[in-house]
Formats: structure tokens, sequence, C-alpha cells
């Protein structure tokens, strides 16, 4: 058998999330009928990690096992994956890897994206945040700075989930601003469910001026989810990027 990593995007809107549910699709179940059907063997597929339920992916990492040697090289392959796949779900690259290389155990961060527009836009309905209220994006980006002091990230974790430890590294956690719209940039080794949206809900309460930085401070070593701001909405969030070990990568 041979490993392969996929390099793909998808637009989540009409998805229950990355992982297969037994009563909604989602993206895994449409790539594992896609490749088992071209392929025409039993294809598994194992993600870098969950998604939620109308998230999106510009560089989303997933890797199989086949018979066939040399698929990365066979430029029809994408090709014709692409034309059978429906159109919010794109395959860019397949690239052989070690056996053991893993699309989620071997990531070494991943970065999230979420948009917010402060004008109203119908062609942002399902790609970003409609916030029209004035924002103090200093402070939200001395908050989100804060971050990077804490490991235990619990009061931003969806409660009742399976995870051992709800420690991450956040490496960086950053607002910028382009004309009516705000993006929110954060990378870390790993996240938590519902983790990005939880903090960019709770970040927005300090930009309304409804919390104070201390505050922030408070919510984080409370442990608490309760205590945290209201998630955001799904349609604004974008895994942006994976990073892994050059030496997993064959060729």
């Amino acid at each position: 058998m041979y490993r392969y990593f996929i390099q793909l995007s998808y637009k989540g809107t009409n998805y229950h999330g990355w992982q297969i549910q037994p009563n909604a699709i989602s993206v895994q179940e449409v790539l594992v009928k896609a490749f088992s059907t071209i392929l025409r063997e039993d294809i598994e597929i194992s993600g870098a990690g969950r998604t939620d339920t109308g998230v999106h992916a510009i560089n989303y990492i997933a890797h199989f096992n086949s018979t066939y040697q040399n698929i990365h090289l066979d430029k029809k392959f994408v090709f014709k994956l692409n034309s059978y796949l429906p159109k919010d779900i794109a395959i860019h690259n397949i690239k052989y890897v070690k056996n053991d290389a893993h699309a989620r155990f071997d990531a070494m961060s991943r970065t999230y994206n979420y948009y917010i527009h402060q004008e109203k836009d119908p062609f942002l309905l399902e790609s970003s945040t409609f916030i029209p209220q004035t924002l103090d994006i200093e402070k939200m980006n001395k908050a989100a700075n804060l971050l990077l002091d804490y490991t235990d990230f619990t009061s931003f974790s969806k409660l009742h989930t399976d995870v051992k430890t709800n420690n991450c590294k956040i490496l960086e956690a950053y607002w910028e601003q382009e004309n009516h719209k705000l993006i929110f940039t954060i990378k870390a080794d790993r996240f938590l469910r519902n983790m990005v949206r939880a903090i960019v809900g709770t970040l927005l309460e300090i930009g309304r001026h409804k919390i104070t930085i201390d505050d922030f401070t408070k919510i984080i070593e409370s442990k608490d989810r309760s205590n945290a701001g209201v998630s955001v909405p799904s349609q604004g969030l974008f895994l942006s990027s994976i990073e892994y070990p050059e030496c997993i990568f064959i060729s």
C-alpha cells in the first residue's frame, strides 16, 4: 500500500462539517465516494481534524492509502477527481508521503482566519459575518496578544468533548482591518472544538466595550466556558493553513 496526502479546499456551507455523520452529508463522505469510484477500490480517508458545520477550508489536508503506485505523478487524476466532485470541493494536489505519515498527528501547526464585514454586502453572506457596530480594534488586539501567554483554553472549548487535554500553544493571534472588513488570524499547535469561534466571540465583547481586558484574563484563568462570550457564526471561519515537517514527504 502507498500513502498519499490530499491538498484540498472546500466551502462548508452545504456540509455538516468534515467528519462522516450518520444522517447528514459531510466533506469526508463525499471524498471517500469520489476516490473509491475513480480508483475502483475501497478508499478510507483521514483528515487533519474536524471542522464544524458551515466552516470552510482554504488549505485542508487529508491522507489515504492505495494499492496504486505513483498516483501523485498522474496529472489526469486530479482532473478526474475535480470533474467528479461537486463545485464546492476542489482537489489541488496529491503528494506521496511515508507510510506512517498522518494528516492529523503529524501537523505541527494550524492557522484559522475569521472574517467580519461591517458594511452590508450580499456577496459575503456565506463567507463572512456581518457586524455593523463600531469595534475597538486596538483593545481587541491587546487582548488577543494575551492568548500567547496561556496554554489551558478550557474556557473556550466545547463542553463534554473526548480530548485528553485542553492545553494548546497559540503562536499568533491578531486582528487586521481592510476597509470595511476585519480579519482575525490565529495559529496554534492544536485547537479545541469550537475554540476559535468562542475566542472571537469573547474578543468582540472587548471591542464593544462590554468587558475589559482584565475581564478577558479572568475568563481565560477561570477555565469555565460559561464565562466566555457567545460563539460567532460558522460562515466566517476558514482553516487557511496546516504545516508539516518536510521529512514526511517522499516526492
